[in-house]
């Protein structure tokens, strides 16, 4: 499997964001994409994620399911956690299970994975934002799906939340997964960087 995007021009808001990226990922390979504050990095992956159209270029996926799209075989963790409060913990993870479809893993494992499994009933309004971030992590794990596009994974994360994404990235592309997040911080895996605005 190979994600890859050729000559990509971005426009936000009448505002050129970037133009000419070029990037390539392969499958087990983490892509971590850093720049400053406004370079395009969240824009870089909605794009991928089919969530806005690139003025120009193309990206592609080789070597995926070939009757899903791209957007049906990426994953999109984004900031916004896209929760609904008043659903318990268990009912967002079983909403998105049924909305998403494909692979299904067992949503009460998924939730042990992410240390979430004790506030399976508690409503999703009384979780902390360290708490809703694991909450999203765990729909990556309920519906399997190859390519991740992380946007900030480990934001509002303590010290040991960062060592259980790194975990959960680690185990995803072990199984033949592929990622791209956009970061300002280490990942705490090993990836190839791609820098977009400021100095390469």
């Amino acid at each position: 499997m190979r994600l890859s995007g050729q000559n990509l021009r971005c426009v936000r808001g009448g505002r050129e964001v970037f133009s000419g990226l070029e990037f390539a990922a392969e499958a087990g390979e983490t892509l971590a994409v850093t720049g400053p504050n406004g370079s395009g990095k969240t824009s870089l992956l909605r794009l991928i994620a089919g969530l806005l159209g690139p003025a120009e270029g193309t990206i592609a996926l080789e070597g995926g399911a070939g009757e899903f799209t791209l957007a049906e075989q990426a994953h999109y963790l984004g900031h916004r956690d896209a929760l609904k409060p008043a659903l318990s913990v268990m009912e967002n993870l079983n909403f998105w299970r049924d909305f998403l479809g494909g692979e299904a893993f067992e949503a009460g494992q998924s939730l042990e994975a992410v240390g979430l499994d004790h506030a399976a009933h508690l409503p999703a309004a009384y979780l902390s934002a360290g708490q809703r971030r694991r909450l999203s992590l765990a729909r990556l794990l309920t519906v399997r799906r190859p390519v991740w596009l992380l946007d900030e994974p480990t934001a509002a994360l303590d010290a040991a939340g960062e060592v259980l994404v790194a975990g959960l990235m680690r185990d995803h592309l072990a199984r033949g997964g592929l990622i791209v997040a956009a970061t300002h911080t280490p990942l705490g895996i090993k990836a190839r960087e791609l820098r977009i605005g400021g100095e390469s």
